[in-house]
């Protein structure tokens, strides 16, 4: 990293610590350093119920897949590829809230024997092997795993499906292109064993984009990354609330979050705390001790170096402070 662009990095870090002092919002804390955020780039944590067992995606594009670590103690084990991934493209894995299923975003074949899927632009430009469908994965006894099948066709519409998020009905949100070819958030209703044609979610100024959706399992509210600032602005996290049928207006989560470029939010297994990705760093000080450059260097060997790493913070000030009844979700 050049050296002003390191200054400025310490400079909006050292400002959203202040700020999320001043508004007593609680800081993002780095989640397992060196194990599984680590020294390339980790996004979408998807937990077991228990907490126990953690999915996420490594990635230096196009190089991509899905790993798998266990906590052992007060430690997560050295992750692994999944089972169910690691011949394809693989990312965004989404867990349902039972644990019985997963959702993942690939570009492995539409049928057995294809090519890698292509993403295919609304102006007709062909991205070779970037595309995404939305995949599931079922849970087969307490550790296996079968085969992932892919979701019909009212899901996957376009090649650029991702971030899949699942609510403890079955039912799936999910990001793809409008009509405008930016993106928005769709919801897939679960019913009978079915995925329902899927329904815009409205959020806010619809001409914004949303992306990367995080439902919470009764829907009764969802985080996501918009661009409701304008184009051209960077991205922040919301949270908006179910509101009777309709959802309310997006609250932003504030500048001790929205710093470099947030993004990928999934909630942990209490519902309560959000996980995201962010390429934020530690605050270094000058003059500083020989023992301190010392950690600051094992520091950034591990994970500290401008990679995209996940971070975690609790959502109680949003989710206490809403004061309202609990919310209907939409069937």
């Amino acid at each position: 990293m050049k050296p002003i662009a390191y200054a400025l990095l310490s400079l909006s870090l050292s400002f959203a610590a202040s700020a999320a002092a001043e508004t007593h919002e609680p800081a993002p804390e780095i989640f397992a350093p060196g194990v599984i955020s680590g020294a390339a780039n980790e996004d979408s944590v998807a937990f077991s119920p228990d907490g126990h067992t953690v999915f996420f995606d490594r990635i230096s594009w196009p190089n991509a897949v899905i790993l798998e670590s266990h906590k052992m103690g007060h430690a997560w084990s050295e992750p692994k590829i999944a089972p169910f991934s690691g011949q394809w493209l693989d990312h965004d894995p989404a867990m349902a809230p039972d644990g019985s299923f997963l959702i993942f975003t690939s570009n492995r074949p539409d049928t057995p024997g294809g090519k890698a899927l292509d993403a295919v632009m609304a102006n007709g430009k062909v991205m070779p092997g970037a595309g995404g469908h939305l995949w599931r994965v079922d849970r087969k006894g307490e550790d296996g795993w079968g085969e992932p099948v892919r979701l019909p066709d009212a899901v996957n519409s376009s090649s650029r499906v991702y971030a899949p998020s699942v609510a403890a009905d079955g039912s799936v949100y999910f990001q793809r292109p409008g009509d405008d070819d930016d993106f928005r958030l769709y919801r897939s209703q679960y019913r009978d064993g079915a995925y329902q044609p899927p329904e815009l979610v409205a959020l806010g100024d619809p001409a914004a984009h949303k992306l990367d959706p995080a439902i919470a399992p009764d829907e009764s509210f969802i985080v996501f990354d918009a661009n409701y600032a304008g184009k051209g602005k960077p991205d922040r996290l919301y949270v908006a609330f179910r509101e009777g049928t309709q959802w309310g207006e997006p609250v932003d989560l504030g500048d001790g979050i929205n710093v470099d470029d947030p993004w990928g939010s999934h909630l942990g297994p209490d519902g309560r705390t959000l996980y995201f990705s962010s390429h934020r760093a530690e605050h270094v000080s000058y003059p500083r001790s020989r023992e301190q450059a010392e950690r600051d260097l094992a520091r950034m060997q591990a994970w500290d170096n401008a990679s995209e790493n996940i971070w975690s913070v609790s959502l109680a000030p949003w989710l206490d402070g809403h004061g309202k009844n609990a919310p209907v979700a939409v069937r």
